[in-house]
């Protein structure tokens, strides 16, 4: 995107770039760039706070305005509101830990899924949408699936269309996005950062998605080896030995 923003300057065509990740601004040097202190996937700010983005919008278009260059680089100078803790959000189930056998963090999944069923539903209801559905698959054959992985087997993919790792990766997406959803059940605002930490250190979810990157990660086929190393996981949420 920096060097498309430089071929549209050189027609007269004014650019400006959000970027969430400042040495990478540095680095590919865009026309103009305004870095965001967000989280990655946020490069606006928090979700449903239409005027704080609004603030990142017109902070961006200002830039336009500058003469500075050919590169300038602006840091935008509000962190993210809802960075902060809620206190008065619970989490929806806790699970004990399953233990290292893969039967076991597969029970523990199948129980936490249908523990989830109602806050999840609720928390559908009171937003009027989900991102569950990647993999066409409903959440209890997402169960099964996933849970045949941690058990050891092979299992063939349910979707003609995609290969069994691949499946399995849509599948992980959809249990990640179905806990985080229920997470939001009700009036409190959670950060990031709560929800994430309930889910990996204190769900049955996280466990099993953790498991399977263990699992996985040195297998033979090298698609379930890149899908468990690269796309299971999130870097901040990988463990240095696991």
């Amino acid at each position: 995107m920096s060097a498309l923003g430089h071929y549209l300057e050189e027609d007269g065509i004014a650019t400006v770039a959000i970027g969430l990740i400042r040495p990478q601004i540095e680095r590919t040097r865009p026309p103009r760039a305004l870095w965001v202190p967000f989280e990655l996937g946020r490069p606006f700010g928090p979700p449903s706070d239409p005027e704080f983005q609004k603030d990142v919008i017109r902070a961006a278009l200002r830039m336009l305005e500058q003469a500075d260059g050919p590169v300038a680089i602006a840091d935008f100078p509000w962190d993210d509101p809802r960075e902060l803790p809620d206190p008065a959000w619970r989490a929806p189930v806790t699970s004990a830990p399953p233990g290292d056998a893969g039967s076991a963090v597969a029970d523990a999944l199948q129980d936490e899924i249908a523990r989830l069923n109602e806050p999840y539903r609720r928390s559908v209801a009171e937003r009027g949408r989900t991102t569950v559905g990647l993999s066409g698959l409903s959440i209890g054959a997402i169960g099964d699936f996933v849970g045949a992985w941690l058990r050891g087997a092979s299992p063939a993919s349910p979707n003609a269309e995609k290969s069994a790792p691949l499946a399995l990766r849509f599948a992980v997406d959809d249990l990640k996005a179905y806990c985080l959803e229920a997470a939001l059940a009700g009036p409190a605002r959670p950060s990031s950062r709560q929800v994430g930490d309930w889910l990996w250190n204190a769900t049955a979810a996280g466990a099993a998605i953790l498991s399977l990157r263990r699992a996985y990660r040195d297998a033979a086929d090298d698609r379930l080896k890149l899908i468990a190393g690269n796309f299971l996981v999130p870097n901040l949420r990988q463990s240095p030995g696991g």
